[in-house]
């Protein structure tokens, strides 16, 4: 019944080049079990006739003659098959078990490594979704080909071969006519299966839009924009709507399953019911035992459910070779940043940083992404364009450069390099000497530490999301940090202190706390240069000077590149680049910048004044 509901028309897709060689790949390392798996699929195949058999003789041989102890001894053979039969399918499932699980541990494990060493632009494309899917219910279907799929082709094949034989041994006039019925059974199996099928993709795809619309919801930024704007009497209809949806491709399914059921079962009714009164004729002509007729009803009951699997075989392989398909285009997708094979490490500090002609264009979304990620994949799919050009600055040891400039300039690509999120399209970023892209990304990481505008905590407590930064760090070395980063008071105040779930995304703490935590975590690494992205731009300003002093505690003795959105949080910088269409049109330090009257100096004036009326107001 399940291959029934699978979509047919699968069977039909051509697959990439190499797929199965791929496939076979996976299977290398369980070879030796998977052939135990097979021995013993056979083995079972093959009792199928066995009880059948058994039952003829203890009715011929020793029912019919009064031979009790013959009776006694054949029934004590059907027990002990029973027994052999059970063992063998606990061992079959357990070889079944450690090849799947064993598949699943390794398609998941290298797909979810290969994921995060995408770029930052594949994320913001990928649907989360579609995303997790692949980790679910691609890599199981995947596996499947290697338990289920292998074992119910060997099982049944066997098992259909044996059956028919067994009966043509024993009459193959009565097995003829058993046959002669098995289009009957095919004819709605095809004909409900292809239209459950169309139903079960459908109730597939309603539930998943079911799903996104909860996820989207339930979230806290989505529920809070419900609160904030939604209508709770539209969004119950809608939801009531889909839910409707579902319910109706639900009771659809049910019926069809059930109309289906009715008529296999009909029709391998009246094939027992042939059998048994032809056979039951011949048995009282004398030219068919009791035995051999009851045997080959047995037999019968037992030749419908393997005819029907395979004859769907194909359909249950292919679907298997798919769902691995889609987990190698994956794995195919080449992160745009990679390691290099001799990479070597940066040395640590004191930090020097140089820009060298740096020019950059976001790459396009198929350099990046796969379409089938994407919820909708647009028409335009092209590169950005330039973004930065011949860009070039360094930033000594121990100074701090700040990078300001309108909205769109470019600032945030800058960061992005110098964090190697990407590569630049020309030129060079170095740190101590060495260029980022002949980089270890472990040492890079130890070297460089970020705080964003809007800093992302896990769903979970902020002990975890300290040492997430830095594993090693002991309670006492997190109340250094977070004492440095002006939060320990509020870590005190909490009845779980450094044991509280902050909640998805950090939610249950305010803006000012979520940035004083990134800061202590940024301390807890201790890097030797400190990337700032406008990191108090959503701030009021009681929070913005609170973590203003935490920032002052994270940029002492370190080399730093920060973004400035308020230009009154660098005045004091060692150099101040203006960044205007990609590039840098101005440098110097903040009084040079205002003498000379150009950019930095109108965006100071304006900002200036901007401040001065809101103190009056």
């Amino acid at each position: 019944m399940n291959s029934l509901t699978k979509d047919g028309s699968v069977k039909e897709r051509q697959l990439a080049p190499g797929t199965r060689r791929r496939v076979l790949g996976y299977a290398a390392p369980y070879r030796r079990q998977i052939v135990w798996f097979l021995v013993l699929v056979v083995l079972d195949s093959m009792l199928v006739v066995a009880t059948p058999l058994l039952l003829k003789a203890i009715i011929d041989d020793g029912i019919i003659p009064g031979d009790s102890r013959l009776v006694a001894q054949l029934a004590v053979v059907v027990a002990v098959l029973a027994v052999l039969d059970g063992a063998l399918t606990l061992v079959e499932r357990w070889f079944s078990a450690r090849i799947g699980e064993g598949l699943i541990y390794d398609l998941r494990r290298e797909v979810f490594g290969h994921v995060l060493r995408q770029p930052v632009a594949f994320f913001t494309r990928a649907q989360t979704g579609a995303l997790v899917t692949r980790l679910g219910n691609d890599v199981i279907g995947a596996q499947q080909a290697f338990t289920s799929v292998m074992s119910n082709v060997v099982s049944n094949a066997i098992s259909l071969v044996v059956i028919v034989v067994t009966m043509m041994t024993l009459s193959w006039q009565l097995t003829l006519a058993a046959l002669v019925l098995v289009p009957f059974f095919l004819v709605p199996a095809r004909l409900l299966g292809r239209k459950l099928a169309g139903l079960a993709h459908e109730q597939m795809s309603l539930n998943a839009d079911l799903g996104t619309r909860m996820n989207e919801r339930f979230n806290v930024a989505g529920a809070l924009l419900v609160k904030l704007f939604g209508r709770p009497v539209t969004e119950d209809a809608e939801y009531a709507e889909r839910a409707d949806r579902v319910r109706d491709a639900g009771v659809r399914i049910a019926m069809n399953r059930s109309v289906l059921f009715v008529a296999l079962t009909m029709i391998a009714s009246l094939a027992t019911a042939m059998v048994y009164g032809v056979g039951g004729v011949m048995a009282v002509q004398g030219s068919l035992s009791v035995g051999t007729l009851l045997a080959l009803a047995a037999l019968l009951a037992r030749l419908y459910g393997p005819l029907t699997a395979i004859s769907n075989v194909r359909v249950d392989v292919m679907t298997a070779l798919v769902s691995f398909e889609r987990v190698f285009e994956v794995l195919d997708l080449d992160p745009l940043v990679a390691e290099a094979p001799d990479a070597r490490p940066v040395p640590t500090a004191p930090v020097r940083v140089e820009v060298d002609g740096v020019s950059f264009a976001y790459p396009s979304a198929d350099e990046v992404s796969l379409r089938s990620l994407e919820s909708t994949a647009t028409g335009d799919r092209r590169g950005s364009g330039p973004i930065l050009h011949e860009v070039s600055f360094t930033v000594e040891p121990g100074s701090l450069v700040a990078l300001v400039g309108p909205s769109g300039a470019g600032k945030s690509t800058i960061t992005s390099l110098v964090a190697r999120l990407y590569d630049p399209t020309r030129g060079a970023v170095r740190v101590n000497g060495v260029d980022l892209r002949d980089a270890t990304f472990a040492s890079l990481q130890d070297v460089v530490g970020v705080v964003t505008q809007e800093a992302h905590l896990f769903h979970d407590t902020i002990r975890a999301n300290l040492s997430y930064a830095a594993p090693e760090a002991d309670e006492q070395q997190m109340e250094e940090a977070l004492r440095a980063a002006q939060v320990w008071g509020l870590i005190e105040s909490l009845p779980a202190g450094l044991d509280t779930v902050v909640g998805d995304r950090g939610h249950r703490l305010s803006g000012g706390e979520k940035q004083r935590l990134a800061i202590a975590r940024l301390l807890l690494k201790g890097p030797g240069l400190v990337v700032l992205d406008e990191a108090t731009a959503h701030l009021d300003s009681e929070s913005e000077q609170a973590v203003q002093r935490a920032l002052d505690a994270a940029l002492e003795d370190r080399s730093a590149l920060v973004i400035a959105h308020r230009l009154s949080t660098v005045r004091h910088a060692d150099q101040i680049l203006v960044v205007d269409g990609g590039r840098v049109v101005e440098r110097g330090t903040h009084t040079e910048l205002v003498g000379r009257g150009g950019l930095y100096a109108d965006l100071y004036r304006t900002q200036f004044a901007e401040e001065a009326a809101d103190l009056t107001a």
